[in-house]
């Protein structure tokens, strides 16, 4: 059974830094598409920042670009994402996701929600001004 934990969430005020991590386990995928989305209380799920497990490309979306990274540590099977200069309207649930297929490179609409199959509990964050 597939199981995605995240982490690292809390407040923090603006301008601050934040560093979310994700531990998978019981997967069987062995390279696939991984990533991180938000919602904010009354909007949609959006996409923030994606990776291809097999060779460590990332994908981001406008949303939060040139304010964070994502990374990943194979040997834990772990998903960070580094998120700084946060801005109050970053405050949001953090969702860690991934895709069941083993891939060659994340799908084309990598930021949509309906390509990813596992999904983590969330974790809060929020940004005060």
């Amino acid at each position: 059974q597939v199981r995605l934990v995240e982490s690292g969430g809390g407040s923090v005020q603006t301008g601050g830094s934040l560093r979310l991590s994700c531990a998978a386990s019981g997967y069987t995928a062995s390279s696939n598409c991984m990533g991180w989305f938000r919602q904010a209380p009354g909007k949609e799920r959006e996409g923030v920042a994606f990776i291809y497990t097999g060779d460590g490309s990332t994908y981001y979306a406008d949303s939060m670009k040139g304010r964070v990274t994502i990374s990943q540590d194979n040997v834990k099977i772990t998903l960070y994402l580094q998120m700084n200069t946060l801005k109050p309207e970053d405050t949001a649930m953090y969702y860690c996701a991934a895709d069941r297929r083993s891939t060659d490179t994340c799908p084309l609409s990598w930021d949509s929600a309906s390509e990813y199959d596992y999904w983590g509990q969330g974790t809060q964050v929020t940004v005060s001004s």
